[in-house]
């Protein structure tokens, strides 16, 4: 317990925990002990958006899109989740198409590792591909996003896993990376910054996937491309830049929650 700013009540901190993830959260308590409630505090000098782009990372990471965009759009994905498939397949091609020149997206991992055992493991190997060749990580993606049949169709984890190094190794080679350095990498499995990237999506309010944050702003679940284009176009006019022009025979694209 400790003084809070508002009479009759003191402040106290509560640790939620869930299995291995725990999370505090400020409380009031009055003084007679007889009412607890959350205590929210909003700073109203700071932009929520930009406080929450402040706490992600983006050092590193690849990217499509323009590099100096005014707009940035932050996806934490999942390559097991079939939603996240759904969202992807929207982001690419057509918004990419539409958008590339204007806006920058970046992607940080955020496997569940509760429901999908593999997810991991494909987001070390994107990951290895990156650091050698960027367009060798988002030609993966794009590959693992548009066919987790053919690695779910696999019989056991063990041959799941052994299916995205063979996905992973033929990418290296069709882009000419160094073998004997991807395959060192791929055996290793270091996972120290999807275990990074998790707490940090944790810190912003990811629970689910996929998440899209643009400029902050939180988008969930495989958000319909016309809903996509309105926030984007939204954030577009916020920045000062000019929205691009949108064909009348829009294609639509499969929608759905956030999976959980």
């Amino acid at each position: 317990m400790t003084p809070s700013d508002f009479p009759n009540y003191d402040s106290v901190k509560l640790t939620f925990a869930d299995g291995t993830k725990r999370k505090d959260y400020d409380f009031l308590i009055s003084k007679d002990r007889k009412t607890l409630f959350r205590l929210t505090k909003f700073d109203l000098t700071k932009d929520p958006n930009q406080e929450v782009m402040n706490k992600i990372d983006l050092k590193g990471r690849p990217t499509r899109g323009n590099k100096d965009a005014k707009v940035v759009v932050v996806n934490f994905d999942d390559f097991e989740c079939p939603f996240c498939s759904r969202m992807h397949q929207t982001l690419f091609p057509e918004i990419y198409k539409e958008y590339g020149d204007r806006v920058l997206f970046v992607y940080k991992d955020f496997p569940l590792v509760e429901i999908h055992p593999w997810a991991t493991h494909a987001a070390v190997n994107a990951n290895c591909l990156a650091q050698q060749n960027i367009d060798a990580y988002w030609d993966f993606a794009d590959y693992i996003h548009s066919n987790q049949k053919q690695v779910n169709s696999v019989h056991g984890l063990d041959g799941q896993k052994a299916e995205l190094d063979k996905i992973t190794l033929l990418q290296g080679q069709q882009h000419k990376l160094d073998d004997v350095k991807l395959q060192a990498c791929i055996k290793a499995q270091k996972d120290d910054s999807i275990e990074a990237s998790m707490k940090e999506g944790e810190s912003v309010g990811v629970s689910a996937t996929p998440v899209l944050f643009v400029n902050g702003e939180q988008i969930e679940g495989a958000m319909p491309i016309d809903e996509l284009r309105t926030v984007l176009d939204r954030a577009l006019t916020q920045a000062g830049v000019p929205a691009p022009v949108h064909s009348a025979a829009a294609a639509p694209a499969a929608s759905g929650p956030a999976a959980k």
